[in-house]
């Protein structure tokens, strides 16, 4: 029976949506007649959807629901109604609280998130061996997913069976794999992906956000924000604590400028912002209050929040966006960024400012704090100062073996 404290699948958004822009594909040629179309190769799917549902629930943090239920093919949203938490304010639609901004789009391995890519053989999800995650896990790597983006799905995968497991509706979890064979596992010494960004190159993105072209009469109001975007990325934000923040967030305490960054797992940190990221901010927030009017909302109203970074009709900006905004701003930065304009991300500045600080001499428990990383090692595996030119020995060798 379905928990009566939880919404229906049919009340709440289908978990597997039939709609023009998401289809799932249909069961198989040869498939068995009878199975429920709804989410091929199930018989009960409200009863799975329950369990999703009870899963998803148990975690307090929105960001982490709405992160999983996307790497299984769920509506983002979905994640959101399982709560029984109504969304409000602007862009309320798309999901709830406070870190819940937009999703991104769907890229291209969407089609290989693993609920649809079980419902594209007809395999009900609970029946699936370690054999049809491998099977999964080959079919993301043939489709071009880097290693991490594999290790991460599987993670999620294996939690929801976990959750089965602890529930008795399956033996044993099928995506409790070894890692190491699959080629999965990564260590501190294991050499990022991330573009290494130098600070003059990051100095540049400042500069081309300020000189953004726009056409518009908002041209200022524009640049104050792209402005305001980089100095945040810059203090080492991820992209989704970018796109939670309020301005209610920008704090005095201890006679000091902080910002509280909601992060991983629903813990707070406050991150001293620097004197010209605390200009960049309240400028760009006064300008906006000048031309539009976004007053902070009075303590205990209940009113809708307001986000630190707003769109034209005051709704919060979505990652997608700031992910194209940014790229924007790189392409415009000129010659410090010309071979490298494509491959600017957000988590690259997030890599900069580990990286700077560490070079520069931080403490690196001071670095760890700042950026939120629950373990230092993974802070220590941003350092690539050990890898630098200086700390190579190829040069020594190249000129004993051409003199």
């Amino acid at each position: 029976m379905a928990d009566p404290h939880l919404p229906t699948a049919r009340t709440l958004l289908e978990a597997l949506p039939r709609r023009a822009d998401a289809p799932l594909p249909g069961p198989p040629a040869g498939a068995s007649a009878g199975i429920d179309t709804d989410w091929p190769g199930v018989e009960d799917p409200d009863a799975l959807r329950t369990l999703v549902a009870r899963w998803l629930a148990g975690y307090g943090a929105a960001q982490t629901r709405r992160t999983y239920a996307y790497a299984l093919g769920l509506p983002p949203a979905w994640a959101d109604a399982v709560t029984g938490t109504a969304p409000t304010g602007p862009g309320a639609s798309e999901g709830a609280g406070r870190s819940a901004p937009p999703p991104a789009r769907r890229g291209r391995l969407h089609r290989l998130a693993y609920f649809r890519w079980c419902a594209g053989r007809a395999l009900d999800p609970r029946a699936a061996t370690a054999a049809h995650v491998t099977a999964w896990l080959h079919a993301l790597d043939a489709a071009g997913a880097g290693k991490r983006t594999r290790a991460r799905m599987l993670s999620t995968v294996s939690a929801f069976y976990g959750f089965l497991a602890e529930e008795g509706v399956v033996d044993a979890n099928p995506a409790a794999l070894h890692r190491g064979r699959l080629g999965l596992t990564g260590t501190s010494r294991d050499p990022s992906p991330t573009i290494r960004l130098t600070a003059e190159q990051v100095r540049a993105l400042w500069t081309s956000a300020a000189e953004l072209p726009n056409r518009t009469r908002h041209r200022e109001l524009y640049a104050c924000r792209a402005v305001a975007y980089v100095a945040l990325l810059s203090l080492g934000l991820r992209i989704s604590e970018i796109t939670g923040l309020d301005r209610a967030d920008l704090v005095v305490t201890g006679g000091e400028r902080v910002l509280r960054v909601h992060g991983k797992g629903g813990a707070v940190r406050e991150v001293f912002p620097g004197e010209a990221t605390v200009d960049a901010l309240t400028g760009y927030l006064l300008l906006r209050d000048r031309e539009y009017g976004d007053p902070l909302p009075a303590r205990g109203t209940g009113a809708p929040r307001s986000p630190m970074l707003a769109t034209r009709d005051g709704g919060r900006c979505s990652r997608h966006d700031l992910h194209l905004l940014l790229r924007r701003i790189a392409r415009n930065a000129g010659p410090e960024l010309a071979e490298v304009a494509e491959r600017v991300h957000p988590h690259a500045l997030r890599h900069a400012y580990v990286t700077l600080a560490l070079e520069a001499g931080a403490p690196i428990q001071h670095v760890q704090a700042d950026v939120g990383h629950a373990s230092i090692a993974t802070t220590r595996h941003y350092d690539r100062s050990l890898r630098s030119r200086a700390g190579s020995a190829a040069d020594l060798v190249t000129d004993l073996l051409t003199k």
